[in-house]
């Protein structure tokens, strides 16, 4: 008795640990699952990588407003005749030795000696140099040139940002469709269970009631075959839910090894306002239509940007050098310049390159105008599509309800033998067309609600 008390405890045992390795699947409700997409999908890191290009831009522009300060160390060894003379020079060196004066001969008339080449000047020996600076550059006024790309690259970031939340509502979107699409799929493979088990009581049926003379062997097959298109049916649904899972996975960016299931299902609240308020909030408040408004701010900049080449530039170089023929600091000296530049001719490069930037603008501009037209078609389009759904889900209610009421009917005349089982079998299938479809119209009812408000410029997890 006691070796079996160890056996079980050792089975049991046993157990516990098979199932201590079996992973448990990770429950997630939509608001959760839609929390974790936002953050970690490509698409939103694609996003947020170009709002901060976007940013670092804007920085980037800033800063050709501050002087520039470089530091340089420069060291030299030549015996190259100009080189050699101009960093003696630059270290206060040079001498008249250097001129080659030790070639003058005092007995011989001066103009004599004018055409003589001085060895000193024009072969000069290794002379080594290590030149510090320090300079600093100062943009005084260029046209409006730096300004103007600092206005460009704030209204890029702003186009970013609404760029990203416009993205974010797409994505919302897709995570509510896989999300519902796991819960759609489930109720499939309820409608398919339930047709199962009446499918099977059908071939028992009729099997009996061919054992009694009441039916006839191709009742039974007939029987048979409905029950096989309804196991197919069950496959396909099932299929169907693991590829909504691996949607939702893959949305937020979970591997899909990972387990996961779904928590309650989700029905979006209705849209509430008249179309005319909300085609005049989506004009204003669209983030997408927003994002091109900032583009084309953008573009008005770039038009400046160019314009700024027709204007003169003025910019102050100020500078310190030390030279010395070791690392030092002897024979200091400053250099300050002022540079007026303007682009008197370039062949109308300039020019063309202002039309070039105008163009651009007005094809934003017919682009945002284009954008405009087609948020409104798809809100007005969105808002029939939502109330077809609402009008699909109730008459789908009451098909299912009467397609019930037909199914009784016939089971009762065929268990009476006043129907056939082809008559038995198309009253089922249609109860099964009608519970199909009921799972259908309520899955496009949440995704239509959803793409109302995504339409609108509204879709949130808030608003949801």
């Amino acid at each position: 008795m006691n070796q079996i008390f160890s056996l079980r405890r050792m089975a049991l045992s046993l157990a516990l640990a098979a199932l201590s390795g079996v992973a448990v699947a990770e429950t997630l409700g939509f608001e959760r699952c839609a929390e974790i997409a936002l953050g970690q999908n490509a698409d939103m890191e694609i996003s947020q990588a170009q709002i901060e290009q976007a940013q670092a831009a804007v920085r980037q522009a800033e800063a050709n407003h501050m002087p520039k300060v470089n530091l340089s160390m420069t060291g030299t060894y030549t015996n190259d005749a100009l080189n050699a003379f101009g960093l003696k020079l630059g270290q206060r060196k040079a001498t008249f030795g250097d001129f080659g004066f030790s070639q003058i001969n005092p007995t011989i008339p001066f103009s004599d000696q004018l055409n003589v080449a001085p060895d000193d000047l024009n072969h000069p020996g290794n002379v080594g140099n290590v030149n510090t600076r320090i300079e600093v550059l100062m943009p005084v006024y260029n046209g409006g040139m730096v300004a103007s790309y600092v206005r460009q690259a704030r209204a890029f970031t702003k186009a970013a940002q609404e760029g990203d939340a416009h993205a974010r509502q797409q994505l919302l979107k897709q995570v509510l469709q896989a999300y519902q699409g796991v819960h759609a799929a489930r109720a499939y493979v309820k409608v398919g269970e339930q047709a199962q088990v009446a499918s099977e009581e059908y071939v028992r049926i009729t099997e009996r009631l061919m054992q009694q003379g009441m039916a006839v062997k191709s009742d039974v097959l007939t029987a048979k075959v409905h029950l096989e298109d309804v196991k197919v049916q069950m496959a396909q649904a099932r299929n169907a839910e693991a590829t909504a899972l691996d949607q939702l996975h893959l949305l937020m960016g979970k591997p899909l090894d990972e387990p996961l299931d779904v928590g309650p299902t989700v029905m979006p609240r209705p849209l509430q306002g008249e179309m005319s308020e909300l085609l005049a909030q989506a004009r204003a408040n669209h983030p997408a239509l927003k994002a091109m408004r900032n583009q084309l701010d953008g573009a008005a900049a770039n038009v400046d940007v160019a314009r700024a080449g027709l204007l003169p530039q003025f910019n102050v170089m100020l500078r310190q050098d030390w030279n010395d023929k070791d690392l030092g600091f002897d024979s200091a000296s400053y250099t300050a310049a002022g540079v007026l530049s303007w682009n008197a001719f370039d062949a109308g490069g300039t020019s063309a390159a202002v039309d070039r930037a105008q163009a651009a603008r007005i094809e934003l501009m017919a682009r945002l105008r284009q954008a405009e037209e087609g948020v409104q078609f798809q809100l007005k389009e969105a808002a029939r599509k939502a109330r077809e759904a609402e009008d699909r889900v109730t008459a789908r209610e009451l098909a299912v309800e009467q397609a019930e009421e037909a199914l009784r009917l016939v089971r009762k005349r065929y268990e009476n033998g006043l129907a056939t089982i082809v008559e038995l079998l198309a009253a089922q299938t249609q109860q099964d067309k009608a519970n199909a479809d009921l799972v259908s119209a309520r899955y496009e009812q949440v995704v239509q609600r959803a793409e109302y408000k995504r339409a609108a410029g509204m879709l949130t997890i808030e608003q949801l």
